[in-house]
């Protein structure tokens, strides 16, 4: 399921903190994004490699350095997941209550 390997990626604090760090611009170098991370850039770079095998962020070379550069569509894909199990369960409750509703009724 690719929703779990997205939601494996997110479940990381620092990997978190990238992932707020490329939403608030379209893209970082790996230096720049290591930066007060608490952790080595090769730590962060670790980091950045386990949110690349997930599809959240794409590698770009350019030059002498690599650019960063979040994939919003995995974030969506997530989102949607979550949007259906909040459906399903909305759908569950309001049967419950209509059940429960009929239930009290003389």
């Amino acid at each position: 399921m690719i929703e779990a390997d997205i939601y494996k990626a997110l479940g990381d604090p620092v990997r978190l903190k990238i992932i707020t760090r490329l939403s608030g611009r379209s893209t970082h170098t790996i230096g720049k994004l290591s930066e007060n991370l608490g952790i080595s850039r090769q730590g962060a770079r670790k980091q950045i490699q386990v949110l690349v095998s997930a599809e959240l962020v794409q590698l770009k070379k350019q030059g002498r350095e690599t650019q960063v550069l979040l994939n919003p569509d995995k974030l969506k894909m997530a989102r949607t997941f979550i949007t259906r199990l909040e459906q399903q369960w909305e759908h569950r409750l309001d049967a419950l209550k209509h059940f429960v509703e009929d239930q009290t009724v003389p």
